[in-house]
């Protein structure tokens, strides 16, 4: 086997210029605290090696299952949690670890919480939600505070303002607080916005006008968006750019229409597959087996070979590149490569499809 891994490829929507946030090499891992001493303490490996730029008035979708490490990617680039190795850049510049650069970078970079019955604090108004942040950061005077709470309702159509500026969170529906939760976040200007999971606690009937209303503040505000979701359906229809995790790392990331439409990867086939189709006419088959690997023991080579249908002898000793399989799509997969050799490409389970070398 020839082929080098790349670690160095730059996930997220291709465009010219300088992205407004990019993410060099992150990694995390959490410490597992045990009992007694231990020279090699165990550690969650959460976030490896991702590099991630976000273009100005593009929406990136992150996308996988529970524990996939999408959750941890967005606490990271909203540095609410510092990662273990890597680097942020802000519209081209490395973020300083000053108090000043600090809140700076906090005006620039706001994040959407998944559940907007805990977002909003219950006992306070939307007028003092929407406030709070004006005052902080200094966007508004005295005087201007109320006018500019009332625009910022506007601008995510909860209309007429007044209708909602004196409302407490307990009087408004899940659709409304995630509205003010987005419009607190408009309040700073910022250049970006990282939603996690922003529509998952949301009826089905609701979640679509949140998604829209983020697509005209990509459109309108020219916001860097990072979509976070588990639904690969949604991911499609907003975002320009799917970036499928897997156990902590990218497995594959293109173009949103081009990776549901021609999936390269077995585990985004397994999501596709997955997701509910009311094409469907018959039950799903799910080409993929057990449940996603410890990531205090992640597997060797590829972290998804233990589930895989197509495993080979080579996905167990070796982790896959970021393999081209279509214009500005890869996937991190050695089904991919033409360089195997006949014994890397035996087929490690029973049963398991035998790729052509």
């Amino acid at each position: 086997m020839t082929t080098t891994p790349d670690t160095a490829v730059v996930h997220g929507p291709k465009r010219p210029g300088v992205p407004a946030l990019e993410a060099r090499r992150l990694t995390k891992h959490f410490p597992v605290h045990q009992l007694g001493p231990s020279r090699n303490k165990p550690v969650v490996h959460a976030v490896e090696d991702i590099s991630l730029a976000l273009p100005e008035a593009t929406v990136t979708a992150v996308v996988g299952e529970s524990g996939s490490g999408k959750s941890t990617l967005a606490r990271l680039l909203t540095q609410l949690i510092v990662p273990t190795s890597g680097e942020l850049l802000l519209d081209g510049e490395p973020v300083g670890r000053s108090g000043r650069a600090r809140r700076e970078y906090t005006r620039k970079v706001h994040l959407v919480l998944q559940d907007p019955f805990s977002s909003l604090n219950s006992v306070h108004s939307v007028r003092y939600h929407l406030e709070r942040p004006l005052k902080l950061h200094r966007r508004a005077g005295r005087d201007e505070l109320d006018a500019k709470a009332k625009q910022l309702l506007e601008r995510v159509s909860l209309s007429p303002a007044d209708r909602f500026i004196d409302k407490f969170p307990h009087e408004l529906s899940g659709g409304q607080r995630q509205r003010v939760a987005i419009a607190r976040g408009l309040a700073v200007e910022p250049r970006v916005l990282l939603a996690d999971e922003p529509v998952s606690m949301l009826d089905v009937s609701i979640r679509l006008g949140v998604l829209n209303l983020l697509d005209e503040l990509r459109e309108r505000e020219r916001l860097a968006i990072l979509y976070v979701t588990h639904d690969i359906a949604s991911a499609r229809y907003l975002a320009d750019t799917a970036v499928v995790m897997y156990a902590g790392q990218v497995v594959e990331s293109g173009p949103a229409t081009q990776i549901t439409d021609a999936p390269a990867h077995p585990y985004t086939q397994l999501l596709l597959s997955a997701a509910p189709d009311p094409a469907r006419t018959t039950p799903p088959v799910l080409r993929g087996r057990g449940s996603p690997p410890s990531l205090v023991n992640p597997p060797s080579g590829c972290r998804f070979h233990p589930r895989c249908p197509f495993a080979m002898a080579v996905c167990k000793t070796t982790a896959p590149p970021a393999l081209p399989v279509a214009t500005d799509q890869v996937a991190a997969c050695w089904l991919h490569s033409t360089e195997r050799t006949p014994a890397e490409s035996a087929p490690l389970h029973n049963g398991a499809s035998a790729p052509a070398s």
